[in-house]
């Protein structure tokens, strides 16, 4: 199998050497997957992508973004250039112009069939044409017709995206680079026609991009600013009371291999919340931003499973690796002796640490550790395999399970791993961790979305313990549950989300809708685990602004992603979606920005040139299965985890899962804690009731203690699930119990044996 895959590689370098062209298989077809770029005809302008420039305007929680990229042709031929690049999943496309000299032409939307052949025809015309099409909801392909020698072309892309601040920081991320994705799990006849893109050629590691990047972004807060900061690229930074313009610094030129990140706080922790009403020519829209509830700590938290899957794939080798290392081993060191865990890799193949739940105790966490400081990244990356693996392990009974995904995201098939997660939303919550520079965001926040948890990205080391300590926050209990939206007297509809997911994260509730009339009110109620939460809007003609017109792009996007980027595969949503994209002029998977213009030229022969991708910043050369260890990288051929297989299987190390006795939940009186009471119990008398809901058969018990200066007086049996449970006999040893000295009153507690 290794050596099909040598040869095959081989072979394609050779061809695309000979031809200039994308790389071929055996059978002269062109190649499914990525591949390094090549020399071509000296005659053809290798790099025609001359610069990606970006602006944007960050007014309030609305950023507004103009892309511009430049093409020039230095070669002898008349060319096409296609590229490939990124942008947020959240973004809302919604104008393209192109110019020629001293010519605009404004890009009209269409349908992307109709996109295509009017892009084509003009090709053929010798006009020079653009053609801007969706192909995953963060990744966009540009394609420019006909640029002669010596033309100079500017396309000029515009979008919308919200910012949602996350305990009082607002972030702000501009993607720069699509890393190489996985096909080996993709319809190949799907690579072949709308998935070309996959086939994208990319420079080795460590090799600058060639082009140019810039960046220049304005804040205008509306409140003062408190803090500015940009960690992936040098900047300068003017700041002044609610305003700042963040620039690139000189040497960043080359900055395009990662993405640009821009995080600020406003002064005293506040966020940018409220109503926002745009009342439009035909509809109306609104935005409500209401702030989370406050941040309450219970005293006790139930057992869980953590299952936690890692990409060990080639695209991670080397710096993503160690970040993913550096996440997961501060993840397990935090587990409680009363949680159990297991562990997956992938990559080609997969493996597990035990094929049943570990509780995780010092010599369990110590050898999970083991395991992941082992791993070095190689071969594929076939995360459907895992997640169906990961699905199928033995589930602990009686304890809610939490899957944990690390990964880069390089994979092909996002909507077949939210489908295989929809089929099991009742097994577990999905957490996902985004590890490197510039990690696909769509299937981390996907992932997170559809899961019904949260994503986090983690782009460096020193991020890494603060992120994983995060996640270990938000896992100990939701801020807000149970969440619904009514209104009073408001005639809203078109309302989204239909359905808000639980808030586990400090950031605003964020509900977008069209409205009639500017009166009323929004109630939004729920659960915090201090108690009800309440909070009511009301809606005054007076919020209505006419320069609130994003909130139509936003609304509009919102619905897209919920019909089109995570729904079902096969769904049949084209024409929703379509006119969604056609009435509110924006971008989706089937409708497309298209310029042609009128001047006809002779071009003769045209030659496609797919502009070369940089690697992201430390991704290796694995990702696209150059020089990979053992002949493994980004191949349909990936050999098995050999290694990893046998560290997995070798058990004889692991403190296999024993009944144990847990407080699972409870009451307690002013003075104590649950932490207290389960303390003492594992002091005196754990051992003594293990025994004993041993001997009964007893799964759980609910029991109450009547408590003086410390000291359990009674205790009452009010429930229990087992053969048998004697009251008395759990009073002798519940009096043997050591609680503080002031503790005084009912204690409520729930014991569970598993």
């Amino acid at each position: 199998m290794i050596t099909r895959f040598l040869s095959l590689s081989m072979l394609a370098t050779l061809c695309a050497i000979q031809t200039g062209g994308t790389p071929q298989n055996e059978g002269g077809e062109e190649g499914l997957s990525p591949y390094f770029m090549v020399e071509g005809d000296p005659k053809v302008e290798r790099f025609p992508l001359l610069k990606n420039d970006a602006v944007a305007n960050i007014a309030g929680v609305v950023a507004e973004v103009e892309l511009t990229q430049v093409y020039k042709n230095d070669g002898k031929k008349t060319i096409e250039a296609v590229y490939v690049f990124p942008l947020g999943t959240k973004s809302a496309i919604h104008a393209m112009t192109m110019k020629i000299g001293n010519r605009i032409i404004e890009a009209d939307i269409e349908e992307t069939v109709k996109a295509q052949k009017i892009y084509q025809d003009a090709k053929d015309n010798g006009q020079v044409a653009s053609l801007l099409e969706q192909k995953r909801p963060n990744v966009f392909q540009m394609k420019v017709a006909n640029i002669m020698p010596g033309d100079v072309i500017e396309v000029v892309v515009k979008y919308t995206e919200i910012l949602v601040p996350e305990k009082g920081t607002y972030e702000f991320v501009f993607p720069t680079v699509v890393g190489p994705r996985y096909t080996g799990e993709s319809d190949p006849q799907d690579i072949k026609t709308k998935d070309k893109w996959l086939v994208s050629p990319y420079q080795h590691e460590g090799e600058a991009p060639t082009y140019d990047f810039n960046i220049r972004v304005n804040v205008n807060a509306g409140m003062p600013l408190a803090d500015v900061t940009v960690p992936s690229h040098k900047v300068k930074i003017d700041r002044k009371g609610a305003q700042a313009e963040i620039t690139l610094a000189p040497e960043e030129t080359n900055g395009g291999n990662r993405d640009f990140i821009l995080r600020y706080k406003l002064q005293g922790n506040a966020i940018n919340t409220g109503l926002l009403l745009y009342p439009g020519k035909d509809e109306n829209f609104f935005l409500l931003m209401l702030e989370p509830p406050e941040h309450v700590s219970i005293d006790m938290v139930p057992p869980r499973e953590y299952v936690f899957i890692v990409d060990v794939s080639g695209s991670m080798n080397g710096f993503p690796m160690d970040v993913s290392k550096t996440v997961i081993q501060n993840i397990v060191q935090g587990l409680r002796e009363k949680d159990y865990f297991n562990i997956l890799f992938f990559s080609g193949g997969n493996s597990v640490m035990s094929e049943h739940p570990l509780p995780a105790t010092a010599a369990n966490k110590k050898k999970a550790i083991e395991m992941v400081m082992s791993q070095t990244g190689s071969g594929g990356t076939e995360i459907l395999d895992a997640f169906q693996r990961a699905l199928a392990l033995e589930k602990k009974k009686g304890m809610s399970r939490i899957i944990v995904v690390a990964t880069d995201g390089y994979v092909s098939v996002e909507k077949e791993v939210f489908d295989l997660m929809r089929d099991n939303l009742d097994q577990a919550n999905f957490f996902a961790f985004g590890i490197g520079s510039g990690v696909n965001r769509y299937l981390i926040e996907g992932i997170a979305r559809v899961g019904k948890g949260e994503p986090f990205i983690v782009t460096g080391e020193e991020e890494a313990q603060k992120t994983a300590q995060k996640f270990m926050d938000y896992i100990q209990n939701p801020l807000l549950t149970d969440i619904a939206v009514s209104f009073d007297g408001f005639d809203a509809y078109d309302v989204e989300p239909i359905a808000m997911p639980d808030l586990f994260a400090e950031r605003p509730l964020v509900l977008f809708g069209k409205y009639k009339t500017a009166r009323g009110g929004i109630n939004v109620t729920g659960r915090t685990p201090a108690g009800d939460y309440v909070k009511k809007v009301a809606v005054m003609p007076s919020a209505e602004n006419p320069k609130n017109e994003a909130l139509m792009y936003l609304w509009a996007r919102e619905k897209i992603a919920r019909l089109a980027d995570y729904g079902q595969v096969g769904a049949d949503v084209a024409k929703e979606v379509t006119q969604l994209g056609l009435a509110y002029h924006l971008m989706t998977e089937y409708t497309s920005f298209v310029a042609v213009d009128k001047v006809v030229r002779e071009t003769g022969e045209v030659v496609t040139v797919k502009q070369p991708l940089p690697l992201p910043q430390g991704v290796s050369d694995y990702a696209v299965g150059g020089n990979a260890p053992s002949g493994m990288g980004m191949s349909r051929y990936s050999a098995p985890m050999t290694a990893c297989e046998k560290a997995a299987n070798d058990e004889s190390t692991l403190t296999p899962a024993v009944p144990s006795i847990y407080v699972t939940g409870g009451s307690v009186p002013a003075g104590a804690s649950l932490d207290d009471v389960e303390d003492a119990i594992n002091a005196a008398i754990k051992t003594a009731l293990e025994d004993l809901f041993k001997k009964w058969e007893l799964k759980k018990a609910v029991i109450t203690l009547q408590v003086t200066n410390g000291t359990v007086k009674t205790l009452t049996v009010k429930s229990f699930t087992g053969k048998k449970c004697i009251g008395s006999d759990l009073e002798l040893n519940f009096k043997k119990l050591k609680l503080p000295a002031g503790v005084n009153g009912t204690i409520e507690i729930t014991l569970e044996y598993s």
